[in-house]
């Protein structure tokens, strides 16, 4: 469930999306977790649902 990945309600705003994005990606990168393939697949998934939730269409199709 991309709402629970990004830990937002489905009713979230465009901004709280993007803050709960910014947030855990810092958290998660990559770069901040060298050698931490668990971390890599965690923004992976954070990634994805950021993708899908802050457009407004994709956002449509998958609610």
């Amino acid at each position: 469930d991309h709402y629970r990945t990004l830990g937002v309600k489905p009713r979230a705003k465009e901004a709280e999306i993007k803050k709960a994005y910014r947030s855990l990606a810092k958290q998660w990168h990559p770069d901040k977790n060298p050698g931490n393939a668990q971390a890599a697949e965690k923004f992976s998934e954070i990634a994805s649902a950021y993708e899908v939730l802050s457009d407004a269409a994709q956002r449509r199709d998958y609610d």
